[in-house]
């Protein structure tokens, strides 16, 4: 079984941004969240990364690198793998095989035993990660399920990632995602910021993922977001 197939809520630090005041990396990993992983669109550097995945990598918490570019993977013990984004929407081949063949071509240490991928669908047009992958946002839940299917059943991947960075997702077109696939686990990203916006989410993604809160409203705001995945994880017909 994969890691995270029993993950409920995962904390994605970017490593160009901060803590809030006085909070440690060790405060989030005690948050209940399941892991944690570290990436970032813009500002990545390989020195950023590795100072925050040696910060993570101290606490009993799986960590995953989620890097934007080539130049951001790190190398070590501190982390438990990589998990490469596969953006099925982009507009920019780039980041569907471009950047991917870049990172092989410059890096001969690539650990394949601990790497994996994640097929995304970018649907904030809004969003740094949109305008990076000059994203087409503007789709259906037919569309975002088709999506989903192919990643699944055409690119055999693991994980599904359905990403509204910056603003709440159509709980129309996550549910979509989800009940179109089949063993993938769909992860869900974008304006979750308390206990309720956590609770509806989870209720349709397997695992849901807390990014700006962390730097922007701290450790006790990432709490609540865990506590309401765990609720609809424990409420959902078994």
């Amino acid at each position: 079984m994969s890691d995270w197939a029993d993950w409920d809520h995962i904390v994605k630090i970017d490593p160009d941004k901060t803590l809030v005041d006085g909070e440690t990396f060790e405060d989030v990993a005690a948050t209940g969240t399941d892991a944690i992983e570290v990436g970032g669109t813009t500002g990545m550097t390989e020195e950023k990364m590795k100072r925050v995945v040696d910060a993570c990598g101290k606490h009993d918490i799986p960590v995953y690198i989620e890097p934007s570019n080539p130049a951001s993977v790190v190398h070590s013990d501190r982390h438990d793998g990589y998990l490469i984004p596969v953006v099925m929407n982009a507009g920019d081949v780039t980041w569907i095989t471009g950047a991917h063949k870049e990172w092989i071509r410059i890096d001969d240490e690539i650990d394949w035993s601990r790497t994996f991928t994640e097929a995304y669908i970018v649907m904030n047009p809004d969003a740094s990660v949109a305008t990076y992958t000059q994203a087409n946002c503007d789709l259906d839940a037919d569309e975002v399920a088709a999506y989903a299917e192919a990643a699944e059943h055409l690119l055999g991947q693991d994980i599904v990632y359905v990403e509204y960075s910056g603003m709440l997702g159509d709980t129309e077109k996550v549910a979509a995602a989800a009940d179109i696939l089949d063993d993938a686990t769909l992860f869900y990203g974008g304006g979750i910021h308390d206990y309720e916006s956590a609770r509806t989410m989870a209720q349709h993604a397997d695992t849901i993922v807390v990014g700006d809160l962390v730097h922007d409203e701290g450790v006790d705001a990432v709490r609540e977001t865990v506590k309401g995945a765990q609720d609809a994880k424990a409420e959902a017909p078994q």
